[in-house]
Formats: C-alpha cells, structure tokens, sequence
C-alpha cells in the first residue's frame, strides 16, 4: 500500500478536485488518497476503514464474506473514506480515471460533512493512531490471559457494544460545585393530617386515605433510593464504572465504549452524510470536471448509485434528493407561513419568490442536523409523492413485499423510527440493584425500531458476563409488558400482568 502517494495523472486530479471543492464553499481536513488492491480493500472494509484494528475473529468473517462478494461480482467497493485529520481515503486499482475523479469528489463531500457537522464534533480526529493502540493493547491480553479468554470477553462487549447515550457529548459535565448537597430525608416522617377533633378525625383522616399516603411515602423513598437515582442510557458506561471487573476487562470495555462513540454520529447521519457526498460529486462533476467523452459513462456510474430496489432504502438516493429539494424551496421562497396558508394549486406551481437562499440553507442543515431531525423538520408531503415513497410489508400469504401505505405520516413514522436511535432499539438501565440482589434491570422505550426477539436472550446473556449477575430486561409485546432474564445459565420470561394478577 502506497501511502499517500499517487500517480501523477491522480495527483493533478486531486489537486484540481480539491480546489474546485473549495471555490464551491467546502472546507476539509487533509484528505490523503492511497491507492490499494481489491484484496486490500476489502481488509480496510472489514476493518472499518481503518488499516488496524485489535485482533478479532468477526473482522476475519467480514473479510471473508466482502471477498466472496467481489469474486462473485455481487459488489465492489468504490469509495471508503474515514473521520481523521488528515482524512484518509482509498482508491481502488484499476478503476477507470472516470470512477476515481467521481471517487474524489465524493470524498470532499464526506471530508466537509465530518469536519462541520456538529454530531461528529466530540470525535477523535486522530483516531488511526487510536485504533493501532487499541491493537496493541489487547494484543498484550492476548499473551498475558490466552486468545480464547479475551475474545470471549470482547464477544461480550460486542454484543452490547450499541447501548450508549447519543445525547451524552452535547451535555456538560457536572462539576463538584454544581451538585447541591440535600438534607437527607426522616425516615420517620408520617403523613400529613388534617386538624381535628377526636371525634372527627376518622372522617377529616380517613384511615384508608392516611394509608395511601403513607403508600406513597414510602414509594418516594424507594425511589429516591434507587441506583443510578435516573434511568441511563450510556449502560456500557455505567457496567464500566460499577461492574466487578478485572482490570484488563475494564480496559477492554473502555476500548469498545470509546470505539461505539466514535462511529455513532456515522450512524446518525447515513442519510445526510451520503446525500452530501452525492450531492457534492454530481456538482463538481457535471459543472467543472467531466469531459464530452466522459459524460455517458458517469451517468450510467451516478445512477447506479442513486438507483433504487424494492421493499430497501437507497440512503444516497434520499440524502440526495432531499438536499435538492431543500435547495430548490428555499431559493423559489416556498417555505414558512405564506406558503403554507396557499391553497391554490396553480398558485403553488408559479410560486417563486427567488429568495436565493437555497445553498445557504443546506450548508445550514449540513452543520446541525441528524438523519431525524433532518427528516423530522424537512420532508413534506409533496417530495414524497414526488419521490414515490411508500410503507411496505411482507403479504402472510404469498410472502411477497407489498404497498401497505401512502399516507405521508406514516411514511414519515416509518422513516423515523428507522433512523431514531441510529437505528437501535432504546434501552435504558433504570435499577442496578433490582429486588435488592444487585441484579441489573434495563428497559426498553419504544421510540425507534423493535427488539428481535431471536437477539434479546443472548444479548441478556452476554451482559451477565459483564455484570456477573442476573440481568432483566422489561419490552411490550403484544400489547402486554414482559420481562425477559437470565441469569447466565437460564433464561426466564414472565408476563408481568398475569403475575401482577395472580399477587392480588
């Protein structure tokens, strides 16, 4: 691998991508192209893009399967880009000079996307350097411990490797001073009574109302009790924290932690950072760059990557056509009150208050929105009938994908609870120390995507592993609250109704 050297036809192309990106408004770190072998890129693929990574069987298995895939021509990795300063990308040997000029504006698009949008702020920017540390680090466990115990242990961590706070890096730590000490509360305080006669006072006090005050007392001081004394979403951070670890396991854990934080905002923004890209290398190629011999070639290369398939989501496709639609309303002005209130549709159609601000504006959103929010605030019911967005499902009978919806809010449902969460189930630990026996109890918020069932026992299991006790975990299905377990040898499952029912 050549290390950050190019040919000289790929230097010049660079170097004249690079300043048509900037006149266009884009700003970047460094980008360093390295020019690499299929089989080289599909290893760099298995490791996330990055050269190094600690020792693992999973990435052997990805590699694997990325190798079978190009050998059988079922795909082909194009671009890989990774969040550094200096942002390192790939280019594949063999590719056409068309595909890698395509390639490298695609690649400014990333590079702007990583260093301005405020989601990618928190990351480590030298994170190349960071992963060849973690290598060497677990590298050192391997030799100290034996291979089968540390993979053992990072088959733990891996299995709950998504179960962080996305909202931890915009909070700002509590410092000593900001915490106010509280008196601690009587145990014995009773409730309140209402003065009266002894005569009176079974009715002024009734018995029955006294006793659901003192219920409610008591539920008060259970709860002011409980640890963490607020529901936690960072869980791998709490198990770090609080669970009975060795020390090398503790590293490790941070190790998997620190590597979850630093690719959320990558699955924060998969909509928004491809269509950026996108948007970017279909500009600079088509205004600046292509040549008349070229310009069949890249619109048959361009649409395959904005091309769509049935019942799946082409990230590229909607990123893209969402920033342009942005662009297209907020230069013709139709947006905001007036706009709305227009209900003629001949009006609507010549609408254009040309307002200009369009490219404003999406450099605008490229700096402070996530795939949901973006979503959330910008797609109305216009793009998607113009973009033929529909809610699909799979027929029970003939188990084909079938229209089920084009009602705009439930497409719009739909596509958020896919990109909410980075599209993870939202679990949070609420009790550390459940029915006092230092048991963990985590729950489920039904905002984003479902649990599968098939993945929650093991998940529950590997937790046991790093909590060394039992661990629950509460969802809904089918409309009723269970409660799933396991204590490291056996799963459990109660129906918490039913067992709510039969107590009483």
């Amino acid at each position: 691998m050549q290390q950050g050297t190019l040919p000289l036809e790929l230097a010049r192309a660079q170097e004249s991508i690079e300043k048509i990106a900037g006149d266009f408004g884009l700003s970047f770190f460094r980008v360093v192209f390295e020019m690499v072998d299929y089989q080289q890129m599909n290893s760099l693929a298995a490791y996330g893009g990055f050269p190094t990574r600690y020792p693992h069987y999973r990435f052997g298995m990805e590699y694997n399967q990325l190798s079978k895939s190009y050998e059988y021509g079922l795909h082909k990795i194009y671009e890989m880009v990774v969040n550094n300063d200096p942002t390192y990308a790939y280019l594949l040997e063999g590719n056409t000079m068309l595909d890698q000029k395509l390639v490298m504006a695609h690649v400014y698009g990333h590079g702007d996307f990583f260093k301005n949008n405020m989601y990618f702020a928190h990351t480590n920017r030298k994170m190349i350097d960071a992963m060849a540390n973690h290598s060497t680090r677990i590298r050192r466990y391997h030799e100290r411990y034996g291979v089968e115990q540390v993979e053992k242990f990072i088959d733990a961590c891996l299995c709950v490797e998504d179960l962080v706070d996305p909202a931890a890096v915009f909070r700002a730590p509590v410092r000593p001073n900001d915490v106010i000490a509280e008196e601690p509360e009587d145990e014995t305080r009773e409730p309140g009574r209402m003065p009266a006669k002894s005569y009176m006072d079974r009715y002024v006090n009734p018995p029955d109302y006294i006793e659901q005050q003192r219920q409610k007392l008591e539920d008060e001081r259970t709860e002011a009790k409980r640890f963490p004394s607020r529901p936690e979403r960072d869980i791998l951070g709490f198990v770090m924290a609080h669970a009975p670890l060795e020390n090398w396991e503790r590293d490790v854990l941070g190790i998997i932690r620190e590597e979850s934080y630093y690719f959320l905002p990558q699955r924060q923004s998969k909509v928004m950072n491809e269509g950026w890209a996108t948007y970017w290398h279909s500009k600079i190629m088509t205004t600046k760059v292509l040549t008349d011999a070229e310009v069949i070639d890249y619109a048959d290369h361009h649409s395959g990557t904005v091309a769509t398939q049935a019942g799946r989501l082409n990230p590229y496709k909607l990123g893209l056509e969402l920033f342009r639609d942005i662009e297209r309303r907020w230069d013709t002005g139709q947006f905001g009150p007036e706009w709305e209130a227009c209900e003629s549709m001949a009006e609507r159609t010549r609408w254009d208050k040309q307002l200009g601000l369009g490219l404003e504006k999406i450099f605008e959103i490229r700096r402070i929105h996530s795939d949901a929010t973006f979503l959330d605030e910008f797609l109305t019911p216009d793009f998607c009938v113009a973009q033929k967005l529909f809610v699909s499902n799979t027929d029970g009978k003939t188990q084909k994908t079938v229209v089920s919806s084009r009602e705009f809010n439930e497409i719009k449902q739909a596509l958020l609870f896919q990109f909410t969460n980075g599209g993870r189930p939202a679990i949070e630990l609420v009790d550390a120390n459940y029915a006092n026996r230092s048991e963990l109890l985590l729950v489920h918020r039904h905002v984003g995507v479902d649990l599968r069932w098939d993945w929650a026992r093991d998940v529950l299991q590997n937790m046991t592993m790093l909590w060394r006790r039992p661990v629950r975990l509460e969802t809904i299905r089918d409309g009723k609250r269970v409660r799933l377990g396991h204590d490291g040898d056996n799963a459990t499952e109660e129906t918490l109704e039913k067992t709510a029912a039969k107590s009483s």
